[in-house]
């Protein structure tokens, strides 16, 4: 590990020490995948320099990295960083049911890419609905997200509202009309990709979360 190395991976875990003040949780020690578990796909997931790393599998679908935990209304911070040829996601409020599409993962998603789409919300797994942001046509938050660098990201989930922040730039202010779903896991997406392409990274680190409680 280099010099750099030691003192991001040092930074990471002092600001994951520093959330269990104020109400805030991390949810990643930046050390293990204690308290998380995977549904669907083949990527793999492991920790390095104090980052979750995830990496895609040739020929597999989308694969989640998911809290065993749900959470309702809450305030989600993080930081991530992905491959120009990958689009991810954080789910939100998400479910992986059985008698569901044979446990397929499906609720809001937080839009992680570099075509103008981060940080709107996709209605990922949800048959006939699509893009719950139905606008994103908004050029600064188009231009949010910083190609090749580690971007920031802030969800606030209160009922069925539903605002994010890419970069301190407001992205998505979404009430919910469709999905029904106000309480479920997060989850870290690491896309599906097509035979002979790849392999495939994404990053994230410091993710905090701050129950809203009523």
């Amino acid at each position: 590990m280099t010099i750099i190395s030691r003192i991001s991976l040092a930074l990471s875990l002092t600001l994951c020490a520093a959330a269990q003040g104020d109400g805030w949780t991390a949810l990643f020690d930046g050390r293990s995948l204690e308290g998380w578990e995977q549904q669907n796909g083949t990527a793999t997931y492991s920790v390095e320099e104090g980052c979750v790393l995830g990496k895609t599998a040739e020929g597999s679908p989308n694969s989640f990295l998911c809290t065993k935990k749900s959470y309702g209304d809450f305030e989600l911070k993080f930081e991530v960083k992905v491959a120009d040829e990958l689009n991810s996601g954080v789910q939100i409020r998400s479910a992986s049911k059985k008698d569901v599409d044979g446990g397929r993962v499906h609720g809001p998603q937080v839009e992680i890419a570099i075509n103008g789409t981060a940080g709107f919300i996709y209605g990922e797994g949800l048959k006939g609905v699509g893009w719950l942001s139905e606008d994103r046509s908004d050029p600064k938050a188009q231009a949010a997200f910083k190609k090749g660098e580690w971007n920031s990201y802030r969800v606030l989930a209160e009922g069925k509202s539903i605002k994010t922040w890419v970069n301190d730039v407001p992205v998505a202010n979404l009430v919910d009309e469709k999905t029904g779903m106000l309480s479920g896991f997060i989850g870290l997406q690491v896309h599906g990709i097509k035979k002979g392409s790849g392999p495939f990274e994404v990053r994230w680190k410091n993710i905090q979360l701050r129950e809203i409680k009523k």
